[in-house]
């Protein structure tokens, strides 16, 4: 299927103590907030942004 959506998944790696409110937003946007959470997420221009914003907090794999 020439249409599928790529994925990504995403794994929270570190805790937000300390970080921005702006980070912690960002977090909540991706639908994670805690450490050893997973989402697995659309590879849009807009996820990407935001993995870009945070990406010292999380990691990421494609699926």
């Amino acid at each position: 299927m020439a249409d599928e959506i790529k994925k990504i998944r995403v794994k929270q790696v570190r805790g937000t103590c300390g970080r921005t409110q702006r980070t912690k937003d960002t977090l909540a946007a991706l639908g994670l907030g805690r450490p050893g959470k997973v989402k697995e997420l659309p590879a849009n221009p807009a996820v990407i942004g935001m993995v870009k914003k945070v990406r010292h907090l999380i990691d990421v794999e494609a699926c």
